[in-house]
């Protein structure tokens, strides 16, 4: 007996029965879509992949389908200090489609292509860490949004994502987030038309900030990195000279390629003591300092050494709508460049981002990683 039901139709044993139930297969698509993966902080430096509930799109609400979600160093760096709150779901640097809208939306399609959900804010507000007058990443970065983006779908606002421009791909655009980051890094800086750089650290950002500086008027621009596939990507994408820093004087081959003088601007990109304090160093009299990475450890500094150039220091943090927009507009017009930053082996699948993790908690030679949906 078939129920009258039509080809659509298979049966689906039911334990709790003593007979099967029909189900069609629209019915048992459905019943999925209830269901989402989500790699979820376990505590202790584990990440486990497990199944939550779909959130669904309250009015003013659409629903993101996840494509591509990038592993940001920052996310690396709240597992490794084990800082990331239980139950979490990081993930911020991504892209994907619309899926759904709630009531009342009106400004996006089904299908629409975005990125958004790390660098946007509602109009007229600023973001988190620019509104509150004593915001605390280390304590306070984690709190606001406990569902991200390492999972098949993302709840947001219906003003806070970004339309990803015709000519920028999804995988270009899935490092729309540190691109912008960068963005704001050269907009913090002092950096003037015919400005020398030098940026320390060859990670996604740092590749970002060589680009951004150059986009902004810097004639020459330097990049210092112990690893030597960071190195030939940094040439790839212009920088003048790189430096090796297991290989010589960091500080002394700056000031050589800067006849004599030191950069204008130096980003610091990585964020450790010996960083900062070749940053100070190396830079010019009544140069900059900008300090983009964040540092998680205590970074001593002899202010003695430095004091005397009238050195300005710069902090940057995250970015706003507007870096977003800049970011992306600077891929579309090739100004800024992804492909040497992303191979094949960059895109691995939700379910090994834990081993993805603990390998990139040590050091690694990978420039990106990416969690592919």
């Amino acid at each position: 007996m078939r129920f009258g039901l039509g080809p659509k139709t298979q049966y689906v044993p039911d334990v709790r029965r003593p007979y099967p139930v029909p189900y069609t297969l629209n019915s048992i698509l459905f019943l999925r879509r209830l269901l989402m993966r989500a790699a979820v902080y376990k505590g202790d430096q584990r990440l486990s992949v497990e199944e939550v509930s779909t959130p669904s799109p309250g009015p003013g609400q659409v629903l993101v389908q996840v494509k591509y979600c990038a592993i940001c160093g920052t996310d690396i760096h709240a597992v490794l200090y084990d800082a990331a709150p239980v139950g979490v779901v990081m993930g911020h640097e991504f892209c994907g489609t619309i899926a759904t809208l709630g009531d009342g939306v009106t400004s996006w399609a089904v299908g629409d292509r975005v990125v958004g959900g790390g660098g946007t804010v509602p109009p007229g507000k600023e973001g988190a860490q620019l509104a509150h007058p004593r915001y605390d990443y280390r304590t306070m970065g984690f709190a606001s949004k406990p569902m991200r983006a390492y999972a098949d779908y993302i709840l947001m606002e219906e003003w806070d994502p970004v339309p990803i421009p015709d000519g920028v791909s999804d995988e270009a655009a899935a490092l729309c987030e540190p691109c912008a980051i960068a963005v704001r890094a050269t907009r913090r800086s002092d950096l003037k038309l015919g400005d020398s750089v030098m940026v320390l650290g060859g990670g996604p950002i740092g590749l970002f900030c060589l680009q951004a500086a150059r986009a902004a008027g810097a004639t020459s621009v330097y990049l210092s990195e112990p690893t030597s596939v960071r190195r030939e990507a940094a040439l790839a994408l212009g920088a003048d000279a790189v430096i090796d820093p297991n290989q010589g004087n960091v500080v002394e081959q700056a000031i050589a390629l800067t006849n004599g003088l030191g950069p204008d601007v130096v980003f610091d990109c990585a964020g450790w003591q010996r960083t900062f304090d070749q940053s100070l160093s190396m830079v010019r009299r009544n140069g900059q300092v900008v300090l983009v990475a964040i540092a998680w450890e205590d970074i001593p500094v002899l202010p003695i050494d430095w004091m005397g150039r009238e050195v300005r220091i710069q902090t940057t943090f995250g970015s706003v709508a507007d870096d977003w927009r800049v970011a992306l507009d600077l891929m579309k017009t090739g100004r800024v460049d992804v492909a040497p930053l992303l191979s094949d082996d960059s895109f691995v699948p939700l379910e090994r981002i834990n081993e993805t993790f603990e390998a990139l908690t040590k050091p690694t030679t990978q420039l990106q990683m990416v969690i592919r949906m």
